[in-house]
């Protein structure tokens, strides 16, 4: 066979599998699966991105994300540790026009541009600048931004740490019928954080609320699933998904010293899942 022929059928190939499965978007999913979504209205208008340290399922009604994965290591939280922060905010030019968020969107908004897979996550600058993309935003209160989700983020990169590795899939929910909108990006009622522990063989979720709550909740991840209509860890059993894990607590992210026990007192845990729950039964009916 020619140099020149065995060149087109390599290209040939190349071209007849789907953009995703050319990617290393897998390797950012417990088990290698992602995230399905189950409610069907979610469906319309959704692409998948996949960056070099975290994956988006983005939506073009919302123009953000349903669900942004990591695989965060040991190894990848020391080398962000090295890392100064370089904001580089900037549309995401992967996706059309029409579905996606632009800077105008969020300016004079009053709403932070809420990172879902954390800028504190990524081990270079490559990685770093693209987790600036806005299609790993969301618009979020700055109080909460700044206070209990970066505490839940620390959170996080804190098992990858102790445990060698943690899978993280993020997202916001928009519960009810009265949401708001900034430009033309829809405004989370609620944000939640998924960790999945293989050296436990257990997951659990966090859920706050998108304002400037110090209180959390923590719930399995088939709850969290049957709120907000994604199917968040397929490739794990059942059971794994249903018995829930001992979250560790958020602490703040801000320097300086502090009280004795500040750190584990500053946000509390407060069961809240079941008023989402009713919640989410009373806008079914409408």
């Amino acid at each position: 066979m020619s140099p020149f022929l065995r060149l087109t059928l390599s290209l040939a190939a190349c071209l007849a599998m789907p953009a995703w499965a050319t990617t290393q978007c897998h390797a950012q999913f417990a088990a290698g699966v992602a995230p399905t979504i189950t409610n069907l209205k979610l469906q319309s208008r959704t692409q998948e991105v996949c960056f070099e340290s975290y994956a988006v399922l983005h939506s073009g009604i919302s123009r953000t994300p349903l669900y942004s994965a990591e695989h965060l290591t040991r190894a990848n939280v020391e080398m962000a540790k090295t890392l100064s922060r370089h904001d580089s905010f900037h549309p995401e030019s992967s996706l059309p026009p029409q579905d996606r968020a632009e800077l105008s969107d969020y300016a004079r908004s009053g709403f932070d541009r809420g990172h879902m897979s954390p800028n504190g996550d990524m081990p270079n600058r490559s990685a770093q600048a693209e987790s600036f993309s806005l299609a790993n935003m969301v618009p979020q209160v700055h109080t909460n931004n700044a206070g209990i989700w970066a505490g839940i983020e620390g959170a996080a990169r804190q098992m990858a740490l102790s445990e060698g590795e943690v899978y993280v899939v993020s997202g916001p929910a928009f519960i009810g019928s009265n949401i708001q909108r900034i430009g033309n990006v829809l405004v989370p009622t609620h944000l939640w954080k998924v960790l999945y522990s293989p050296a436990q063989h257990r997951a659990g979720a966090y859920v706050i609320t998108n304002d400037d709550t110090r209180t959390y909740s923590s719930v399995t991840v088939s709850d969290l699933e049957k709120m907000i209509g994604v199917s968040l860890l397929p490739g794990l059993s059942q059971n794994i998904r249903d018995s829930g894990m001992e979250l560790p607590k958020p602490a703040s992210q801000r320097g300086g010293k502090k009280r004795k026990s500040q750190a584990e007192e500053e946000f509390t845990l407060s069961d809240f899942s079941r008023s989402i729950m009713d919640a989410i039964t009373r806008a079914s009916r409408h």
